[in-house]
């Protein structure tokens, strides 16, 4: 009979051994009443040295280097947007989108088991299922469902793969174990389906404020000649106006509950025409939210016309006094919903009133399939590009990074390079002047003179 092979002898560091078997190197030890196997290399030295170290962490109780904490998707999902919220301190409105887009995790998990493990996704599988869901575009219950578009499911992904990288990082995935959403090369993935993007054209721009009332003619005149962001026009207030020099200032309001998306503050042209429409919308009023609600009396609100360090007392007021009646901190999301309050005491718009007015006045205009605000800031940027504008300059005006390939392949010419007030005003007005019957339309309207151009 054939002598049976014997076994490599083990080595010993402490309360942790290491062997090889199959050509690799592994550990065992027991983490408390846990026998804890580990493949951890592919020579000798390597898994000597990891076997110190986990004998280290084991004589201090500390969590040793293969040691992970199970926990589920849903408890995984609360803590990585607790993370963001309290100690990251993301924007709400990016939490937001965090959440919206793991509830998909969650739901998904839910289907698979109440107390499905994070390490035990499948993330395949997930985006399987994602493929075959229907949803409502805009939430409501009752409008018509259809598929999540590509762009959607990319971010879908992106947000899970940062939730597991987190994961990752708190030690709630196995040691050595790879990012399940890192391996599904979302970079690659195909946008087939996206929305078209629609820009304006002059006599398309000019049919849409043909057909605007009063109230909705200077919001989205003012979108279309400054570039600027829905958020943004919302938030602005009569202090940010300089019409005597030509300037619209987009600034961040972190006391009133409001931050610039990009954190960037900047400085927009504004042309004659664009001034005498914003001096009609202020009237006599020289503080306050600068865009009032349709048929908001200023005059009967406590906040109608208040300047802007009022409305910020008046919100340290109700947080005080919220925070008093709850005998605790208030959360972020309180104390954003008590600054809403505030600006909606002040006559400020909400965002989704301008959407809808944009696509009623669309649809009289005989462009009904258009249905996004955001098409006067593609409009503005694709105008100022018509008109030769430097790349600079347009990044500058719509609160962009410049990036090394706007630069013009300029280098460290290009870092050195600074805009000058004088010439964005220039370069801006010069672009606008191109479309000039929308311009005429808007000098009319704000001279309330009749509205009837050739």
């Amino acid at each position: 009979m054939a002598k049976r092979r014997r076994s490599p002898q083990r080595k010993r560091v402490g309360r942790v051994s290491y062997y090889q078997h199959h050509g690799a190197w592994y550990l065992y030890y027991r983490d408390g009443q846990r026998p804890v196997r580990q493949r951890v290399a592919d020579d000798e030295a390597t898994a000597a040295q990891m076997a110190a170290q986990v004998n280290a962490q084991l004589a201090s109780s500390a969590p040793t280097a293969f040691s992970f904490q199970s926990i589920t998707i849903e408890e995984l999902r609360r803590g990585f947007l607790t993370h963001h919220e309290q100690v990251l301190k993301s924007s709400l409105a990016t939490v937001n989108r965090y959440r919206t887009a793991t509830q998909y995790l969650e739901n998904f998990a839910r289907q698979k088991g109440a107390n499905k493990k994070a390490h035990e996704l499948n993330a395949s599988h997930f985006v399987a299922w994602l493929r075959q869901l229907e949803i409502s575009p805009n939430g409501h219950p009752h409008s018509e469902k259809r598929s999540l578009r590509d762009k959607g499911l990319r971010y879908i992904i992106d947000v899970c793969r940062s939730l597991y990288a987190y994961a990752a990082k708190h030690r709630h995935l196995p040691p050595y174990t790879d990012n399940p959403f890192s391996k599904l090369d979302v970079d690659r993935m195909r946008i087939e389906d996206a929305k078209p993007i629609y820009v304006f054209d002059h006599d398309s721009e000019l049919a849409f404020f043909k057909q605007a009332d009063d109230w909705v003619f200077p919001i989205h005149f003012v979108l279309a000649k400054t570039g600027i962001r829905v958020g943004e026009l919302i938030h602005l207030l009569i202090e940010d106006l300089d019409l005597e020099a030509g300037w619209l200032h987009i600034r961040n309001k972190e006391t009133l509950g409001w931050k610039v998306k990009t954190r960037r503050e900047r400085m927009v042209p504004l042309i004659q025409e664009v001034s005498m429409v914003l001096n009609r919308v202020m009237g006599d009023r020289t503080a306050g939210p600068l865009f009032l609600r349709h048929h908001f009396n200023h005059q009967e609100s406590l906040l109608g016309k208040v300047s802007q360090d009022s409305l910020e007392q008046s919100l340290r007021d109700r947080l005080k006094q919220a925070a008093a009646v709850a005998n605790a901190p208030l959360t972020p999301t309180d104390q954003a919903r008590m600054a809403r309050s505030v600006w909606q005491d002040a006559g400020a718009i909400k965002a989704d009133r301008v959407r809808t007015s944009y696509i009623r006045t669309a649809k009289r205009a005989g462009l009904p399939s258009i249905t996004c605000p955001k098409s006067w800031r593609h409009t503005f940027a694709t105008l100022l590009q018509d008109a030769n504008v430097d790349p600079l300059i347009r990044q500058i005006t719509l609160g962009h990074q410049p990036s090394d390939e706007s630069r013009g392949g300029l280098g460290m010419t290009g870092v050195y390079t600074h805009t000058r007030a004088a010439t964005q005003q220039r370069e801006i007005e010069r672009a606008l002047r191109m479309w000039p019957k929308s311009l005429n339309l808007a000098e009319c309207w704000a001279q309330t003179l009749p509205t009837q151009v050739d």
